[in-house]
């Protein structure tokens, strides 16, 4: 099923028989029922207002097509969202729609803010077939219930995204990346903590134990990032070497350092002040950290639960990268608590309550 108007989509929903699979661009490596609904038929940006930094866009668009038409106007999404096709091996052009409905949110987030935070808008057809628009198409104009950020991150368990307008930014004029040498995982959260706390503005706060460097990035103007790096350097003199980098956040990003490692590839959130403690537990392969600590990726070999390795913390595991069997083992996501799961039954009933829509995904 490839719908290519909203009016098309509710029909197919309505007359669905049984459960469908949501894929937009097929990056993700979501498994599920069969039968695949295709939402990249509903494509193209339908509103662009560079002067009132919004951006309406159906579901199906190429990223790509939205940060060229961005680039285009020097301007941006803030959010930074990561394209983990090297990662998973996967093909196909992620889609705005994917992003939104997985939330993805790249180092810039400790900053700027998660793609949630940068949703003005959405339009989604729910389990009756229904369509159902709540926000706004421009700033000013958001009013009602936030089903808005409910979508996002919900994965299509939902609703199908048809429509999502957006909140964009400018490009910043330049950037600096200072390293710092750091000797262990506690060392760089403390050297991390420390820069974030300082009125740098720093926009990307990761650390790679193989490179053994806390990397910090600052933008702006070019004026101000060649100040405040200036000052960052100088507060972090006493917390090691610390030198300009041509990091590529891109590969931060994008976990790209895993890519030609074997194994199976998780995503834990958690406080950063925990992160030390998280990693040892952890005991991976390979390990890299993002968000100033609060994202840890961690490579696994093949069928490790890491949920039962790490055992009860602040944050939740999960699992990326891995065989369809130790999908169907494991899950995709961290079990929910009983009040969780009430709720989450609760507002899957109320929007698809035939349950047609990537079953099992959530569990």
């Amino acid at each position: 099923m490839r719908p290519e108007t909203e009016a098309e989509l509710a029909k197919m929903v309505a007359g669905l028989t049984g459960p469908v699979r949501i894929v937009g661009g097929g990056t993700r490596g979501v498994t599920g029922p069969g039968e695949v609904l295709h939402t990249d038929g509903l494509s193209g940006i339908t509103l662009y207002k560079p002067g009132a930094l919004t951006l309406v866009a159906r579901a199906g668009t190429p990223l790509a097509d939205i940060e060229a038409a961005l680039a285009a106007e020097n301007q941006q999404l803030a959010f930074e969202p990561a394209d983990y096709r090297v990662l998973l091996g996967s093909t196909g052009e992620p889609t705005i729609g994917g992003v939104v409905a997985a939330n993805i949110s790249g180092p810039r987030r400790i900053q700027a803010g998660a793609c949630r935070d940068f949703l003005l808008g959405v339009r989604f057809v729910d389990g009756r077939g229904q369509v159902i628009k709540n926000g706004g198409r421009v700033m000013k104009n958001v009013t009602g219930y936030d089903l808005v950020k409910l979508m996002a991150g919900s994965w299509g368990t939902l609703g199908v995204l048809t429509e999502v307008s957006l909140k964009v930014l400018p490009r910043p004029e330049a950037a600096v990346t200072l390293a710092v040498a750091v000797a262990s995982a506690d060392q760089a959260i403390k050297t991390l903590s420390q820069a974030m706390k300082l009125p740098f503005e720093v926009s990307g706060a990761a650390f790679d134990p193989e490179e053994g460097r806390a990397y910090l990035r600052v933008e702006g103007f070019e004026d101000s990032v060649a100040y405040r790096a200036d000052r960052l350097r100088t507060a972090l003199g006493g917390s090691g070497d610390v030198t300009e980098s041509d990091l590529a956040w891109s590969s931060i990003r994008d976990v790209r350092g895993f890519a030609d490692h074997g194994g199976d590839v998780w995503r834990v959130s958690t406080k950063p002040g925990d992160a030390a403690e998280i990693v040892a537990r952890a005991g991976a392969t390979k390990t890299l950290l993002d968000w100033g600590g609060g994202l840890i990726w961690a490579l696994v070999p093949e069928g490790v639960d890491l949920r039962a390795r790490l055992g009860a913390f602040d944050g939740h595991a999960t699992l990326v990268r891995a065989a369809p069997e130790t999908f169907d083992a494991l899950g995709r996501f961290q079990p929910e608590n009983a009040l969780i799961s009430s709720l989450t039954q609760g507002l899957r009933q109320k929007f698809d309550p035939r349950g047609m829509f990537n079953p099992g995904l959530m569990r």
